[in-house]
C-alpha cells in the first residue's frame, strides 16, 4: 500500500469511527437497546459511502466488498453502548450534558473526511473535469448517512437546522477540487477537510445559522 493510500485509509476510518460515535450517540439518547445503537451506528457510518458508489455506478458498494468499514462501526458502536451503560449504572450519570458536545465533535469530524473521501472518489472513477459532480459527491457522501440516522431515529435531519452543516461540507468539497490539481489528493482532501470542520466548530461557537422563517 503506498503512502497516500495508506493515509486515505486513515482517514476513512477515522471518518469512519466519528460518524458510527454520532449515531450511536444518538440511538442511546433516544433509548435504543444495543443493536439498535449498533444498527444507526453502521448505518451513519457507511449510509454515505453507499449512496456514492451508487451513484458513481460502483457496484456492489465498497462497504459489502470490505467489512472493515462496518466492522469498525459496530466495534465502536459496542464500546460506546458499553461506557454510557457502565457510567449510568455505577454513577447514575445524565448523558443530556454532554451529547451535543460528542454529537458536535462527531459529526464534525465525519463530514469534514467522508465530504473529501467523497469527492476524491469521485475524481479516482474518471470524473476529475465535472466539477459539480464532485462536489455533489463529495456532499453525499458526507451528509448521506446522517441523514438516514435521523430519519431512522425520528428526528429532523441534522442538515436543515443546525449551524450550516451541509453549506460547510460543499465549501470543503469546493477546495478540495481547487487545491487538487496543484497540490495533490493528500493536501487537497485534508484542507478541505480542514475548511469543513473550521466553518462547523465556527458555526457552533458563533451560533451561525442559515435564515428561516419564525
Amino acid at each position: 500500500m503506498e503512502y497516500s493510500d495508506l493515509m486515505i485509509f486513515i482517514m476513512e476510518m477515522l471518518g469512519t469511527v466519528a460518524f458510527a460515535s454520532s449515531g450511536a450517540m444518538l440511538g442511546i439518547e433516544r433509548k435504543m437497546d444495543i443493536f439498535g445503537v449498533n444498527v444507526l451506528g453502521v448505518t451513519t457510518a457507511v449510509g454515505g459511502g453507499i449512496i456514492r458508489d451508487l451513484i458513481l455506478g460502483i457496484n456492489p458498494p465498497v462497504t459489502f466488498l470490505h467489512a472493515v468499514y462496518a466492522l469498525a462501526a459496530v466495534i465502536t458502536s459496542t464500546l460506546l453502548f458499553l461506557a454510557v451503560y457502565i457510567r449510568n449504572q455505577v454513577f447514575s450519570g445524565n448523558i443530556a450534558r454532554w451529547y451535543d458536545r460528542i454529537m458536535l465533535l462527531c459529526d464534525t469530524i465525519g463530514l469534514g473526511i467522508f465530504t473529501v473521501v467523497g469527492s476524491y472518489a469521485a475524481v479516482a472513477a474518471g470524473y476529475q473535469d465535472n466539477h459539480f459532480l464532485v462536489v455533489f459527491v463529495g456532499v453525499i457522501t458526507g451528509i448521506g448517512g446522517g441523514v438516514i440516522r435521523d430519519m431512522m431515529a425520528g428526528t429532523m435531519p441534522y442538515i436543515f437546522v443546525k449551524h450550516v452543516y451541509a453549506v460547510a461540507s460543499i465549501a470543503g468539497g469546493i477546495v478540495f477540487i481547487v487545491l487538487y490539481p496543484y497540490t495533490g489528493r493528500i493536501v487537497g482532501m485534508m484542507t478541505g477537510a480542514g475548511v469543513v470542520c473550521s466553518i462547523r466548530f465556527l458555526a457552533a461557537y458563533y451560533r451561525w445559522n442559515l435564515p428561516r422563517i419564525h
